[in-house]
Order: structure tokens, then C-alpha cells, then sequence
């Protein structure tokens, strides 16, 4: 049982009478035959091989409101994909699954690459990016949800709670976040929402006072949920990091493209797990350290296009105010924990909140250092007014690539 309490400037739609799956999808089903729904799922060949997959596809076979889902497929060899295709054939849906690393799309990336409009590194976000531009050429689905392919506790309610505010007719939402909370096996995850990015919030506010975007931002509960859903229009101008900022970067265009009352964040499950990242002292490349670098960079771009200054010593203090507030969060996480009959391992909290603040001078320093450096994948508007037929080739090369290896 959730609290109905609205917390911020964006509206929390919660989880109150714990209503009935069938129920929902009954309402969704008769939502589509107006508003045609879709799924994305951006996927590692690797994560066919967990737990997971099975799991979200049995839960998704049992799903009759979908239109359309498309999958982004990361790498794999042309044997894993037509693995990868058999595995996805059973699937009810109209499904696409997008090679990325096969000869037609990269040849198409090329001609990204050549018109400077490609992303410029590997990730969830390229791939993302991909299947929006499918989505819009196929133009199958008016409203898109996306989820993540490692969720180990899936449940197909998790899908409709989701795309339930923006396929109903009479809500005005064009973009939905998720939210839940990170509790799984006894534990408090979610290391990088609790102890980067809420203390670096109030660190923010502290230092540059009372910001909209610091505001819309706290708003969330859960900034860094990768469950999303939109309507199609919010995806052609949507330019998104292709780093591990895409959340934050996302929820950043949201606000600089649409008026708050057009966003929403819902309760989408009671408990949610996935697979963990290491947090990679010794390697800033990987792991829950290079998240923390890339989401910090996000804000401080973020911030930086509303008229805030940065230095040296903005960064300084920056990491200072940071260290102090996190510090106190582990505390009160502590006890959140010990309340619950929880556990929370104090030493290795604190050692996060060292690598976090270290990072955040990290994040600083490059984007001092980077002035010139692009942010953003281009939007799939910029896309097509410089090669208005790429992608009508995407949708020919998917549907080659399946004919071919499925």
C-alpha cells in the first residue's frame, strides 16, 4: 500500500488499492484500438542468457494490448542473432528485432557517421536511439513504453502500469516514468539514486539556490529508472546522451520540451530487482563509477544551458557540500534499514560516497576540459531533413535481416 502524498512539481500517479492486472489490461486493450501501443526493449545478446529473459517473455506472451515491439539487439554475432530470433519468434506480438552489429545497419550507420549525425559511443542509448527511429518510420505504435531486459522480478503489470497514463484518452501525459522501490533479498539497492544523485540535488540547491530543474528533478522518485513511456510525437525531437546519463538526459529534454503538467511518474511495481553493477573502484571506465560519472556530467550540462556558471572552485565546493549531505544519507538509510529488519552494509556505503565524490571533481574537470564536446545524439527530426530516406532503409534492413537469418 502506497501513500497518496504528491511530492514536488511533477504529478505521482501511486499504487493505492493494489488493482487487479486483468483489469488494467482490459482498460489498455480497449485503449488501442484509438491509440496503438508499443514496447521497446533495448537488449544484450547476453542477457538472453539469464534468468530474466525467459521470464519477461513468458509474462510478455500473456500481454493482447501490444501493437508493436521492437527489440534492439547489442552484441551479437549473426549465429546469436538467428539464436536471438528464435527465441523472440515466440512472442504474439508484431515483433522487430533490430541487428545492430549486422552488415546492414552498420551501413547505415556509416552514413550517419559520414553526415556526423551518428552516436558516438557504444550503449544502451545508441541502441535506444535506433529503435525510436524504427518506431517512427514504422509509425505502428502512437504511445511507446520502454523497459530494461535484466528485470528479474518481472511481472506483466509492471508493462501495463506503465503505459497506462499515456494511452488513456482522457490524460493529458506525454511522457510517464516509473518508480519503485530498489528493496529486493533483504536488501536497500540502488546505490547511484540514493547516494549520488539525491544528495547531489540538495548539494545544488544549497550552493545555486532554488532551480526549477533541481526541482523538476527531485521530483521523481526514482530519476534513474530506465521504465519509460511516451507518446509518439515526444520522440521526434528528443536528442538523449548515448552514455549512462540517458535517464537524467531524458528526463532533462522532458522538461526544456514540455510543460510539467504534461509529465507523470507512476508506481509500477512493489518490489524490483535487476542485475547489479559492480561498483569498479580502481576502473572510472566501469561499473556504478563511470555511471556516476557520466549522470553527474549530464546535470552539470543541464544546469550549465540555464545561465549557471562552473569553475574549479564551484567543483571544489561542489564535492565538499556533496560529501558532507551523503554522509548523512547513509546514516539515514541506516536506520531506514535497521526499521525494516534490512540489511545495509555502513562500510561499503561510505566507500560508494568516496568514489561518488571523487567522481563528481572527474565529471567537473571534463566538462571544463570539453567545451566543444557534442552531448547529445541528433534528433530523429535533424535525421531525416539530412537523409530523408535512412529511415525508410532502416526498416528495409530489419525486415531483410529477419527474412534472411530467421
Amino acid at each position: 500500500m502506497g501513500d497518496f502524498y504528491q511530492n514536488g512539481i511533477v504529478t505521482t500517479l501511486h499504487n493505492l488499492s493494489q488493482r487487479s492486472t486483468d483489469s488494467v489490461e482490459t482498460e489498455l486493450l480497449k485503449f488501442s484500438e484509438d491509440r496503438r501501443l508499443g514496447l521497446i526493449l533495448p537488449c544484450l545478446y547476453s542477457e538472453l542468457e539469464t534468468a530474466a529473459m525467459p521470464k519477461i517473455i513468458e509474462e510478455l506472451c500473456r500481454v493482447s494490448y501490444l501493437n508493436q515491439l521492437i527489440i534492439g539487439l547489442d552484441c551479437a554475432t549473426q549465429e546469436e542473432y538467428t539464436e536471438a530470433l528464435g527465441v523472440f519468434s515466440q512472442l504474439p506480438q508484431n515483433t522487430k528485432v533490430l541487428w545492430n552489429d549486422g552488415p546492414r545497419l552498420k551501413a547505415l550507420d556509416q552514413k550517419l557517421r559520414s553526415a556526423k549525425l551518428s552516436p558516438d559511443q557504444m550503449g544502451k542509448g545508441r541502441n535506444v536511439w535506433f529503435c525510436m527511429g524504427y518506431a517512427l518510420g514504422s509509425n505502428d505504435a502512437d504511445a511507446v513504453a520502454i523497459h530494461d531486459c535484466d528485470i528479474t522480478t518481472y511481472d506483466r503489470s509492471l508493462l501495463a502500469r506503465l503505459l497506462y497514463p499515456v494511452a488513456h484518452p482522457q490524460f493529458n501525459y506525454e511522457f510517464c516514468k516509473g518508480y519503485y522501490a530498489r528493496v529486493a533479498d533483504g536488501r536497500i539497492n540502488g546505490r547511484v539514486s540514493r547516494l549520488l544523485v539525491t544528495p547531489l540535488l540538495l548539494t545544488l540547491k544549497r550552493i545555486f539556490g532554488s532551480l526549477e530543474y533541481l526541482d523538476y528533478l527531485d521530483s521523481f522518485r526514482y530519476p534513474l529508472a530506465g521504465e519509460m513511456s511516451f507518446r509518439r510525437d515526444v520522440m521526434t525531437d528528443l536528442r538523449i546522451p548515448s552514455d549512462w546519463g540517458l535517464e537524467i538526459g531524458i528526463l532533462s529534454e522532458m522538461t526544456r520540451n514540455h510543460s510539467n503538467n504534461r509529465i507523470c511518474q507512476v508506481d509500477i511495481a512493489d518490489t524490483y530487482d535487476h542485475k547489479h553493477q559492480d561498483l569498479s573502484l580502481h576502473d572510472e571506465t566501469a561499473g556504478l563509477s563511470r555511471m556516476s560519472i557520466d549522470i553527474s556530467k549530464a546535470i552539470f550540462r543541464k544546469l550549465a544551458t540555464t545561465g549557471i556558471v562552473f569553475s574549479q572552485e564551484t567543483f571544489r565546493t561542489i564535492k565538499a557540500t556533496y560529501y558532507r549531505l551523503a554522509l548523512d544519507f547513509v546514516d539515514i538509510y541506516k536506520s531506514d534499514a535497521e526499521i525494516n529488519g534490512l540489511k545495509l552494509d555502513l562500510h561499503s556505503e561510505e566507500k560508494a560516497v568516496e568514489l561518488f565524490a571523487l567522481n563528481l571533481m572527474k565529471a567537473g574537470n571534463h566538462f571544463l576540459e570539453n567545451p566543444t564536446e557534442r552531448p547529445f545524439i541528433p534528433s530523429w527530426n535533424r535525421v531525416n531533413s539530412a537523409l530523408p530516406g535512412l529511415v525508410g532503409e532502416l526498416l528495409v534492413s530489419v525486415e531483410a535481416d529477419m527474412n534472411e537469418f530467421g
